[in-house]
């Protein structure tokens, strides 16, 4: 295989901590490299250095690309294209080889190498939400120059390509995630891409889904006759898809070799957690009566994302809602939360002891119940150019003394997996230098600032590792046993749901087919998952 990047000995730090050690790895032309390790190990500021967007200053090493380049125009392709014409201008394509660390970042050649480069983000879906499946498409063509008169011929043929020419008439913020996915591929495959770099890019999915759009992904893949690192927290995932795979710790790579073997090997870091005895769970305290929500879509016409759903949950209990993509979960937590005003039904909420109507807007109302609520989205957001205590503080309105509010902040994060030291060590961190995996807890330490009676988890553990996932698993439980909070937790991820929930609602096509113990509800779906 010919060699298409040489990692050698890099190291980047933030603020005088290495996220990445002496890292070295080649990748050739052509191979799939999976990229293993738990949260904060670095996987994600590798990715974004063999981007090459971002110019890391406090970054040292080599990161030699190794390429074919048009002395004329400038273009760039793979290494085994040297020789060959130029599909731009006709001239011969030439050897090049570059360190990308070298290049400033408006230097044209780094400007001509990223573009040929393709990117699918974790919990990133980067569509405009507003417009046709097929118009954003036809955007991502204009975007990078597209002349041809055929566009929307294009735009068709990249969305048969990944299977979502049966949608290309929806608007996008009406599809599944698994169908976002497909669709931000569409958007990336416009620029004929010599790489595709996928963080995470099924980690909200359920599997089943999942599946799909990693079979999208490899056939892409081998279509395009591309390159492409891939990180997933599901090791079965680097097993089928990768040609080798490495595992990152602490910044390190620690070993290397075949995927089967790197994957196992991974797990096994993860322990399993045994659910204490059951806690003894109070008065009801949020109760569902036939809720529905439905839509009005000019091409689909009546569609519910919601459909006659009812439940109860009780204070102090861990209730789960499970379900594929597309089963109406998020739509259910959004009503829960308030920001969605169902279609018809009764959401009636505890406070003390009085029952707030949900459906009711106003301070008196929905208003009174919200304030003892909190919410952790499936996209959870922070704010990036603030540190750590800004964001578990002033960010959210919490105005504390500056001592009890450190104080706070690190005794709240401490409950979302974080020691007392790594606690103090990240306060003054900014946001945007945390990993995925920190962020998400910050996050979570966010929400429980509030001290909420009822937490809300969209999806908790959609891009987290096996270790992380066992981490947030005792840091939920711990949370319900140490502050009383009751949790109701959205999520495809079935083996989670089993650990950490009470009971679970199972959701299909925007219904409740079951409730009940966990273990009994999901063993179904645990089956199939085992099947696919």
């Amino acid at each position: 295989m010919t060699l298409f990047i040489e990692i050698k000995n890099l190291t980047v730090d933030f603020d005088g901590t290495s996220v990445l050690k002496n890292v070295n790895l080649n990748i050739n032309e052509g191979e799939v490299v999976g990229i293993l390790g738990r949260s904060g190990a670095g996987k994600t500021v590798l990715m974004h250095v063999l981007r090459g967007v971002e110019e890391y200053k406090n970054a040292s090493g080599e990161v030699i690309y190794h390429l074919a380049r048009c002395s004329k125009c400038g273009y760039i392709e793979p290494p085994s294209k040297v020789g060959e014409e130029c599909r731009e201008c006709g001239e011969e394509l030439q050897s090049y080889e570059v360190d990308l660390l070298k290049l400033p970042s408006n230097d044209k050649n780094r400007r001509n190498i990223v573009k040929r480069i393709a990117i699918m983000l974790q919990r990133t879906f980067a569509l405009y939400g507003d417009d046709r499946v097929i118009d954003n498409v036809i955007s991502s063509l204009k975007e990078i120059g597209y002349k041809g008169k055929d566009a929307l011929s294009k735009a068709m043929e990249l969305l048969d390509e990944v299977e979502m020419s049966h949608r290309m008439m929806h608007v996008a913020r009406d599809l599944s995630g698994g169908e976002k996915q497909r669709v931000v591929l569409a958007r990336q495959l416009v620029r004929n891409p010599m790489m595709l770099i996928a963080d995470e890019p099924t980690g909200t999915l359920d599997p089943k889904t999942a599946r799909i759009v990693h079979d999208v992904i490899s056939d892409a893949v081998n279509s395009y006759n591309m390159t492409m690192t891939i990180t997933s927290h599901w090791p079965d995932v680097i097993k089928q898809m990768a040609d080798k795979a490495i595992i990152l710790d602490k910044g390190e790579i620690v070993n290397e070799g075949n995927p089967s073997e790197m994957a196992d090997e991974f797990t096994n870091l993860a322990c399993s957690i045994e659910k204490e005895c059951k806690r003894e769970i109070g008065d009801k305290i949020l109760q569902v009566q036939n809720l529905s929500k439905k839509y009005v879509s000019v091409t689909r016409g009546v569609i519910y994302a919601v459909n006659d759903v009812s439940f109860d949950v009780y204070e102090g209990e861990i209730f789960g809602i499970a379900g594929v993509s597309g089963a109406g979960k998020t739509t259910t937590s959004q009503i829960l939360i308030g920001n969605v005003q169902p279609t018809k039904g009764s959401i009636e909420v505890r406070v003390g002891d009085d029952w707030v109507d949900m459906t009711v807007p106003g301070a008196e109302n929905r208003g009174h119940a919200t304030q003892y609520m909190g919410i952790l989205h499936q996209e959870y957001g922070l704010y990036t150019n603030r540190t750590v205590i800004d964001n578990l503080t002033e960010s959210i309105g919490i105005d504390l003394p500056y001592e009890l509010a450190v104080k706070k902040a690190i005794s709240t994060l401490t409950t979302t997996g974080f020691t007392e030291d790594e606690a103090k060590s990240l306060l003054h961190n900014m946001a945007e230098e945390l990993s995925e995996g920190e962020r998400h807890r910050v996050a979570l330490a966010q929400v429980l600032m509030k001290e909420p009676n009822i937490v809300i988890m969209d999806e908790p553990t959609g891009t987290m590792d096996p270790v992380t996932k066992k981490d947030v698993t005792k840091s939920i439980l711990k949370t319900r046993d140490k502050m009383g909070d009751t949790f109701i937790i959205v999520s495809h991820d079935m083996d989670f749901l089993v650990d950490v929930c009470d009971r679970v609602a199972l959701m299909q096509e925007s219904r409740i087919m079951d409730i009940g113990e966990p273990e009994n509800v999901l063993a179904p779906l645990l089956e199939a998952e085992k099947q696919i």
